[in-house]
């Protein structure tokens, strides 16, 4: 586990959340949830901030038209990934509308969190380090795990042959890349146990930085 120094800019006591597929991100922060850490989903909040009747619905309809929207006005998300999935210039379009605001709503909640006595919040992201938004962070955790580990893992949980795996890993950025950034590193190579005896051992670490006693 790598320790650095917390970001002194920062303006909120958020620590980001990070990992390539396969490498035990979700079971990070689900651990951290049990340890009451208040943890921020960006994959929630990017549905939330499309939701019927939200500006960043309006703003996606404008932008795609009235095709990516199902009975009822909710967004059809297969319908607006068949426009942007082969096409790069359409699937930046849509980040520039939801990344934002995934990063306002997450700002909102994370300050109602320090409001309410909490020292330190966790912003669960998959794309922290590629959009850069990890640099706004007081710090940032990458979940880790062996190449070898992750096709493994991807096999057994999506019913993946090995070449389809590898593809998917090798489509995201490279984790050394990942790694070069982070403040926190776990190496999540071993069992759930394992797994959580180095979540509370890291939480505890976090905890004693943002000056939590006890």
């Amino acid at each position: 586990m790598v320790v650095r120094e917390l970001h002194k800019d920062s303006v909120l006591p958020v620590v980001g959340l990070t990992g390539g597929i396969a490498s035990g991100k979700s079971a990070v922060a689900r651990i951290m949830g049990e340890l009451r850490v208040p943890v921020l989903d960006a994959d929630r909040l990017a549905r939330e901030v499309v939701r019927p009747g939200s500006p960043g619905l309006a703003a996606v309809t404008e932008r795609f038209g009235q095709g990516v929207l199902g009975e009822g006005g909710a967004l059809d998300r297969d319908a607006l990934a068949r426009v942007v999935f082969r096409d790069a210039a359409a699937r930046r379009r849509l980040e520039a509308i939801v990344h934002p605001a995934v990063a306002a709503a997450a700002r909102e909640r994370a300050a109602r969190y320090v409001a309410a006595g909490a020292p330190w919040v966790l912003y669960d992201a998959a794309l922290l380090v590629e959009t850069g938004a990890y640099r706004e962070l007081s710090a940032l955790i990458l979940v880790a795990a062996p190449l070898e580990l992750q096709i493994a893992r991807l096999m057994e949980r999506d019913g993946l042959a090995r070449g389809a795996a590898l593809r998917r890993i090798e489509a995201q950025l490279p984790l050394e890349e990942k790694r070069r950034v982070a403040d926190f590193v776990i190496e999540n190579t071993g069992g759930i146990e394992e797994l959580r005896s180095a979540v509370t051992a890291l939480k505890q670490r976090i905890d004693t930085l943002f000056g939590v006693k006890g």
